[in-house]
Parts: C-alpha cells; structure tokens; sequence
C-alpha cells in the first residue's frame, strides 16, 4: 500500500530529474569513447554504459515516450552502438563484457533492436570466459542482471542462488563498510529488484526491514558527509525495495534538491580520480567529477514518479535493545581491581566511572573496595588532585563515597569551597549548569538557589547524535574507542539507543572486551603501556555502557514522515 499522498515534494523531484538529464544531454558528446582523447576512452565506455542504462530504465519505468533530452541521449548511444570499432571490442576483450552488454540492453529496452550486436554479446557469454570467471556476488548479480535485460541465455546460477553471499543479506556493522562497501549494497538492491519492478526471493531469514533500517542507517552517515553519489543510491534502493514513508529518504530528498547546481549537475564526492583531471580541462573536471552523481539523482527522481514501481509501508523493525549488563560487570570488577594498583591522583576518573557503573548496575558493592582505598589515600590531597580532574569526576566519586558512607576530608574541604565561590556569583555560564546541579544533589547548593544561578536550570549544549554519527566510521577505522565509547553515551541519552547507528557502535565496542573484562587491544608489546591504555579505554567504555543499562529511549528508531 502506498502511503505517500499525491503530489509530495513530486514536482520538485520531477524538476531534479529534468535539470540532470538536461546537464547530462548537453554533453553527450563526452561519452563517445572515438572523442574521449588518449586515455580516457575506457572511463568514456563506463559513462556510457551508465548513460544508456538510465535511458533504458526510463523507457522501462515512465509510460510516455522517450522525447526531448532522453531521446538524444539515446540517439547518442545508439550512434556509437553501432560501431564496429566500438561493438567489435566484446569479442576482443571479454572481461569488459558487462560495459558493452549493458549497451546493448539499453538499446533493446528501447525498442532498437540490433541483431549483430546481440551476436556479439551471445558469442561472448558462451565462450567459456567472459560470463564464468570469477566476481564478488554482487558483481555476479550485475551480469545475472544485464543477460537478463539482454534476453540472453545462459547457465549461470540464479540471482536467489547468489544472494545469500551478498553483504546486504549478512547484516553488516554499518560502521565498517567503507565506500566500495556500501556501493555493493546498494547495487545488491537494484539487480535483486529489478530496480524495484519485481520481489526477489530472498534468503529465508532475509529480514526487509532490517534492510531498510540498514539503508536509512548508511543514508544518515553519508547524509552527514556529504556524499551525493551514495546518498543518490541508497535513496534509489529505499524506492526499490518500495518504501516511500522513510524520514531519512525526505532528508535524502532535501538534500540533493539543495546540491543540484543551476544547471542540472550534481557534484560528485570529494578524491574522485578520473584520467585527464590534471590538464587543465576544466570543463572535463566537471563532467568527469558530476556525470555519475548527476545519472543517479535522476534515477531516483525517475524511481519515485514511476507508477511500476512496487510500493509498501516501511516494514517495522522489532526493538533490538544491546544486553550490556554482563560485559560491563565484568569491565567494573578488572577496572576496579585494577585501578587499586595505581596512584589515586591519576587514576580519579577510572575510580568515578567504577563508581557511576556500580550504581547503575544495581551492584555499588563492586565499588566499595576502590572508593575505600583511593578515599584513604587521598585523605590528605591538595586541591589541586581535585581540581585538576573537573566537575563530572570529582562529583561522581564524591557521590560514590556518600552511596557507602565514606568521608575524605580533603574532598569535602574543596567542594565545600567550591559551592561557597559559586555561590557569591549571581549566574553561570551555561557549560557550568551541569556542575551546579551536582553541587545541589550532593546537599551544597540550595535547589532553588541552584536554579536561579542556571537561569531557571536551562541545561548546556549537547552535540546532536546526527552530527556526531558521521564520525563512528573513521573512529572504528583508527580505533578512537574512547571517542566511539562518547558517541554512543550523547546518544543514547538522547534517545537514540535503538538506532541502528547506535547499536552497531555498542556491538563494535562489545567485540573489543577481553576475557579478563578489559577493553581495547593496544596491539603493543610493553605490559605497563597496555595497561594504562586498556584501563583509558575501558574508563570510556563503561561509563556509556552504564548510560545505555540505564537509559531508555524516548524517540523512535526512525520517526515516520512523509519525504
């Protein structure tokens, strides 16, 4: 059932599509390999290959005649189709085959059939080469896919066959795939559906909706990077697979409106390489850097005024909620133990985080033992030990040491001082409103002068959980998991522990945990080094694993909108 309501955003997105294939027939020139230029003829065969597939999906998926800018492309493609300098190259370099049948399905699916051309492609696909030797699987689908568009038999096996090795049927960690990654994915999506005109059969435990929610996950990583060219395509999938009533697709949609240049192009994503950039060729750059981007947001405007098109509600998505009791037990008790063997002074922060995680877990015992220990051994500390680590740690390991009954006299003596100076003040910054509010829940600081000093108790800015997403990928990548461990708690108490964003953060983290409790693998040598960076990491990792014990969500996985 179609929920989207006639006339949504259509006219706009039919204006997207229109300026691009404007852009893209204005210089359909540059796709003619004879005028491509010393090295650049193969990168022209692949622009024209991706022209003329969008040529022929347009005759597939709109009722009305190809006229205007789509029958000059096709004139175009049709043009260079028909020669033998450029048919003729299937029969001599085989493992191109794709490049020129998807030229010749475009043609077919247009209605201009071309016998000799259909030879060449038939003669290649049997010659015991160029259909069998070895591709990824969704490289596997492409040629599945194309010899169907061809009408050309083979023995292959079927795109069902395929599937299951695929990454979009393995439910990958979002936060692991790098570019190439999600660009199989998103081509999995188009050859399984047919570009969305046919239900594939998919694997038996296939769930739709966690593969949309795994799309509508990408679409917020690359949304917040920028990256038209995969934003285009993971938009084109959510179409495919039927779903129109996404929020992440209306943000896609946004998007790509407020990218599209005056003249109908579409910039590609940054670090493109392309022959000849370098020459001074500026109107080359810009074709070679945009025609790509440019052909899949006119395909998306295309996939979404088609009425071929399957098309359903947003499959929902059960509640998936990380069980993180276990693995932060067994992270408080090493920390604990562990910290017990370092200086007090230094290690404040692990103590406060032991503290916070004890309580959360329902267990303060685990606590008790190090609160004990570092209270004793502090009993006699400057101000400057406590001042030196902030507000956030001081006040939880005081809040710890009040939990157990526990006294440290030099602790008491610098947040005594310290509520007396904030109280000669008549207001705080706003970054300063969080420790305020500790200085009330630890009985220094009347509530209601509390609250007059934090102007009616406004709360400090937080990063939104949007923007800080966009940097799991590269903080997986270096292994920052004290920055992934500060993400996924912004998150969630934000409400956002559902998200699959933040899920795949906590699944990334869990797999770092070491038998022993600890997290991280410092992949050094030296004893001492590991330590003290595996009780950093795990100091970070606890403290949002407690966050996420505690914290229920108060916003949905995906709110539901109308693009």
């Amino acid at each position: 059932m179609d929920t989207t309501q006639p006339g949504d955003g259509s006219s706009q997105r039919r204006a997207v599509e229109t300026r691009a294939v404007a852009w893209l027939a204005a210089r359909r020139d540059r796709i003619d390999p004879a005028e491509a230029g010393t090295g650049r003829g193969l990168f022209a065969r692949k622009a024209l290959i991706e022209t003329a597939f969008l040529v022929g999906l347009r005759a597939r998926l709109a009722p009305e005649p190809l006229d205007g800018d789509y029958a000059a492309l096709l004139d175009q493609v049709e043009k260079i189709a028909s020669r033998p300098s450029y048919r003729e190259l299937v029969a001599r370099d085989e493992a191109a085959l794709l490049l020129y049948a998807g030229t010749y399905a475009a043609l077919r699916l247009c209605g201009r059939e071309d016998p000799e051309f259909r030879h060449l492609i038939t003669q290649a696909a049997a010659g015991g080469y160029a259909a069998v030797f070895e591709r990824i699987p969704y490289r596997q689908l492409d040629l599945l896919h194309t010899l169907e568009l061809c009408g050309v038999q083979h023995s292959l096996p079927a795109t069902d066959e395929v599937l299951p090795f695929t990454l979009l049927c393995n439910r990958p960690n979002v936060l692991k795939l790098a570019d190439r990654d999600i660009y199989a994915i998103t081509h999995t999506v188009f050859y399984a559906t047919d570009f969305g005109l046919r239900e594939p059969r998919w694997p038996r435990d296939f769930d739709l909706g966690a593969a949309v929610e795994l799309i509508e996950a990408l679409l917020v990583l690359t949304l917040a990077q920028g990256n038209a060219d995969l934003v285009g395509e993971l938009l084109c999938c959510l179409l495919c697979l039927g779903v129109r009533d996404s929020e992440e697709a209306g943000r896609a949609w946004e998007f790509l409106a407020g990218v599209q240049e005056a003249d109908g192009r579409v910039n590609g994503p940054p670090g493109v390489v392309h022959p000849g950039l370098g020459d001074g060729d500026d109107a080359y750059r810009r074709w070679a850097t945009g025609y790509h981007t440019t052909i899949v947001a006119a395909l998306a405007a295309l996939l979404d005024r088609s009425p071929e098109l399957v098309r359903r509600n947003r499959p929902l998505v059960p509640e998936s909620r990380p069980s993180v009791e276990q693995p932060l037990r067994r992270a408080v008790v090493w920390l604990a133990d562990t910290s017990r063997r370092h200086d007090p002074a230094r290690y404040l922060p692990a103590a406060a985080a032991v503290a916070h995680a004890a309580q959360a877990l329902g267990e303060p015992g685990l606590a008790h033992p190090l609160l004990l220990d570092f209270s004793e051994r502090l009993a006699d500390a400057g101000a400057g030990v406590w001042q030196g680590h902030g507000m956030e740690v001081v006040g939880e390991f005081a809040n710890g040491l009040r939990a157990h009954g526990i006294t440290c006299p030099s602790l008491d003596m610098f947040l005594k001082s310290t509520a007396a100076a904030i109280e000669l003040l008549d207001t705080v910054p706003q970054q300063a409103a969080d420790n305020v509010r500790r200085l009330v829940g630890l009985g220094l600081i009347a509530p209601r002068r509390g609250a007059a000093l934090v102007d009616g108790g406004a709360s400090g800015p937080h990063t939104s959980p949007e923007t800080s997403a966009a940097d799991l990928p590269d903080a997986c990548k270096d292994y920052r998991l004290g920055h992934i461990a500060g993400i996924v708690r912004d998150s969630t108490r934000a409400g956002r522990a559902q998200h699959r964003v933040t899920r795949d953060a906590i699944a990334f983290l869990l797999a770092q945990q070491s038998p022993c409790g600890a997290f991280g693998r410092p992949a050094c040598d030296d004893p001492a080094v590991r330590e003290r960076t595996m009780m950093s990491w795990t100091q970070s990792v606890v403290t949002a694993l407690a966050t996420v014990h505690t914290t229920r969500d108060t916003a949905p996985t995906v709110p539901p909108s109308r693009p």
